[in-house]
């Protein structure tokens, strides 16, 4: 079955099933921070109206052969834009493994305790503002779900571009609990380290204890794969902080063309980080501490 497109909506790109072989040794527990779930039944599970892209089907079982196929033992999913405030699916997913899966979840402000409490049970351990895709909670309920989420050990997740930090910074700089920015703040790398943009992005993660995932490259490169122009960007990220990153893949890589290999993006770490020691923490120290993964037994 599939989704139907809108003009307003365009159909995505379907991920490719094969993955580039690693370039470095894979490390046990290695966990992919930054991916998505779409489930193959559109009526049981159906798309919020306001959504920008329309997604194919990428169900529990292609996530779970993506996460085997770049070597990654962990995974963490974040509610995908085109559901909405509706976790449903994402929740079945990490309820089906719990061992091996963590969730960042999208509620609306007025969210109960409850309801709170029940995404905790099933591995929720994050909620995400989103304001640059139709169907998210915007930056007006940050204060409100930070208070809500405080004392239970979780972060937000923002997906904004960073250049508008700058202008956010009173309010960002008060909020109490972690925050982890996507895709290295989601602005163009072709900006330079020194815009204000990368430099209030910075500040907040040496200042104030913020996180960032090394993910979404393809979205913020002005070149094609492996996006060099990257290369400067992410480094300084790693300089920074490298006690507060986490590697994404991003699939299924919507509202993106040409498709990106998440192998191959994962490989992208190989010079991101050349330091086998800090890339294992990125890949495995790093996420264990963020999204609560049990100790090994």
């Amino acid at each position: 079955m599939t989704y139907i497109a809108t003009q307003d909506a365009p159909l995505c790109l379907a991920p490719g099933a094969t993955f580039a072989a690693p370039l470095f040794a894979m490390p046990e527990l290695a966990c992919d921070a930054h991916a998505h779930v779409v489930a193959a039944d559109p009526h049981a599970y159906p798309l919020v109206a306001d959504r920008s892209y329309t997604p194919v089907p990428t169900p529990e079982s292609d996530y779970l052969a993506m996460l085997d196929g770049t070597g990654m033992q962990r995974g963490v999913l974040v509610q995908i834009s085109v559901y909405g405030t509706d976790n449903r699916y994402m929740v079945d997913v990490l309820r089906r493994n719990p061992k091996r899966l963590r969730g960042v979840a999208v509620v609306a402000p007025d969210v109960s305790e409850q309801e709170l409490a029940a995404l905790h049970d099933a591995g929720v351990r994050g909620l995400r503002l989103n304001v640059l895709f139709g169907g998210g909670v915007g930056l007006d309920a940050m204060e409100i779900l930070a208070a809500k989420i405080q004392d239970m050990g979780w972060h937000l997740q923002l997906l904004v571009d960073a250049r508008q930090f700058p202008g956010l910074m009173p309010r960002l700089t008060k909020l109490k609990l972690p925050v982890v920015v996507d895709h290295m703040g989601h602005t163009p790398v072709g900006l330079g380290t020194g815009h204000p943009a990368f430099q209030a992005l910075k500040y907040l993660l040496v200042n104030h204890g913020w996180w960032a995932k090394l993910s979404g490259a393809y979205r913020i490169s002005e070149m094609g794969a492996p996006y060099p122009d990257v290369m400067e960007w992410a480094q300084a990220l790693v300089d920074a902080a490298p006690d507060r990153l986490v590697h994404g893949s991003d699939w299924p890589h919507v509202a993106t063309r040409p498709m990106p290999d998440a192998g191959a993006l994962r490989n992208l770490l190989a010079t991101f980080i050349p330091d086998e020691r800090t890339r294992h923490k990125v890949l495995v120290d790093n996420p264990a501490r963020l999204y609560q993964f049990d100790a090994p037994a």
